[in-house]
């Protein structure tokens, strides 16, 4: 941990300093075997609260946390990710009501109930990983995010925004990764924790 992190982490309750420390130093580890470095050379900005970065020529990181666990994205260009329980109780026709295109809607309209809840999920999971990718604002930006209909792609409306976007499964966890091209996906690195 640098001396910044660990001033910042005085500054958190109890349970928020833990959560920090921990994907912090858990961070630092997966890029150190990224770069081949130790831990504290590796030149990580993450304040509480705030997208995490590396120092100009180090690539791009994004970090997503669920239910105590971590997902770390690195890049050559920037990248967003988000991680959520698949088995994660929400109301999938409100949110979808509330937050996606009308485009959306109809899309997922037609599908059987848990296929239908399933994909208001995955939707969530490309819209908040294109947000992060973006350093944007779930609240101002969440509506704005469209999925594509092949579920590879989203644009933002307004700013012409443009991602390639994968989801996966693994176990209990669904997960999206974005980034501007395809070809950035393919040379991500990704750390489940």
């Amino acid at each position: 941990m640098s001396d910044q992190e660990q001033a910042w982490a005085c500054d958190l309750g109890k349970t928020r300093q833990q959560r920090f420390l921990g994907s912090r130093a858990w961070m630092r580890s997966c890029l150190s075997d990224l770069w081949g470095v130790a831990p504290q050379e590796i030149p990580l900005h993450a304040p509480p609260g705030a997208p995490p970065s590396l120092h100009s020529g180090w690539g791009f990181v994004s970090l997503s946390h669920s239910k105590g666990s971590a997902l770390m994205a690195w890049s050559s260009a920037p990248v967003g990710v988000d991680l959520e329980r698949l088995d994660r109780p929400f109301a999938s026709e409100a949110l979808m009501s509330r937050y996606y295109a009308a485009s959306e809607q109809r899309r997922l309209r037609g599908l059987p109930h848990q296929a239908f809840h399933q994909a208001v999920l995955k939707y969530w999971l490309i819209k908040e990983a294109a947000i992060k990718w973006q350093r944007g604002s779930l609240a101002q930006d969440l509506s704005h995010w469209v999925v594509a209909a092949d579920e590879l792609s989203a644009s933002h409306r307004g700013r012409g925004l443009q991602i390639a976007a994968h989801c996966h499964q693994l176990g209990p966890w669904g997960l999206a990764i974005v980034s501007a091209c395809e070809q950035n996906l393919i040379g991500a690195r990704v750390c489940l924790g």
